[in-house]
């Protein structure tokens, strides 16, 4: 059975963003995601899970300034001051919120960047973060992003995410797996689920092609989430998608697996 968390970024947008936990409770989610806390006081968000009873499963590092297109910057040469500053004011919200994952964006490369040269930061950047969050109990994971949605972004594929996480060989350095972005990338999903499990610290979803409901697309969840019950996963799933119309309105295919308050 499927545990699934709302991402709060995507989902209930018709409510400001502090409002938007006590939706996700009063539907049945126990956890919830986002991709970033750092607009908000940490006791502000804290408040809200507590008060809600839920589970914060995960939220992003600081990525660079998204406003002007950054999308991580965990590969960047030159960068590497910075990311370690972003990972601990990411661990400080956790702290705080619960999570005991922690999302890391790559970043981006342009066509005439040395990819060798981003991949070697990219690992030596990884070590450190998995190296720091070990001391406070939290897995760092990398996620795999598919080209058309957020073009040049420096991790595409599956197996290259694995090979990165056992080149840095930390324990609490996982995958993030996206069936959108692996399906767009690759497909073949419950093979690579199969395959990698043991290394896979998050799952998310969403419907492919347009990323609404899990249920519009070309992707059977239902048999998926079976496979991933039997392959003995047991964290969160979470649901990183954008409601084709209210939130509310298309949760009819989370009905199986949520808890009714």
């Amino acid at each position: 059975m499927p545990r699934l968390a709302a991402n709060l970024t995507m989902m209930y947008t018709e409510h400001p963003f502090l409002d938007r936990f006590a939706a996700a409770a009063s539907d049945g989610f126990q956890g919830v995601e986002f991709l970033f806390p750092y607009d908000y006081a940490a006791a502000d968000i804290q408040a809200r899970l507590r008060d809600y009873g839920l589970t914060q499963a995960l939220f992003n590092a600081p990525p660079g300034d998204w406003a002007a297109g950054e999308r991580g910057i965990a590969s960047l040469p030159g960068r590497e001051d910075e990311f370690l500053r972003g990972l601990d004011q990411a661990l400080e919200y956790a702290a705080q919120l619960g999570n005991r994952s922690l999302h890391v964006m790559a970043g981006l490369i342009r066509p005439e960047q040395d990819r060798a040269a981003h991949r070697e930061v990219y690992v030596k950047n990884l070590a450190h973060a998995a190296r720091i969050a070990a001391t406070a109990g939290i897995t760092v994971v990398i996620e795999p992003i598919n080209t058309r949605d957020i073009p040049g972004f420096f991790l595409n594929r599956q197996d290259d995410a694995q090979a990165i996480c056992k080149e840095v060989g930390a324990d609490n350095l996982k995958v993030q797996f996206d069936c959108y972005h692996c399906q767009i990338v690759e497909g073949d999903i419950a093979k690579k689920l199969e395959r990698d499990m043991a290394g896979i610290g998050h799952i998310q979803i969403a419907g492919v092609p347009d990323r609404h409901e899990p249920d519009v697309g070309e992707l059977n969840y239902p048999y998926l989430f079976d496979r991933i019950d039997a392959l003995g996963y047991t964290s969160w799933i979470g649901c990183e998608y954008r409601p084709k119309a209210g939130t509310r309105a298309g949760l009819g295919w989370a009905q199986p697996y949520l808890a009714r308050r």
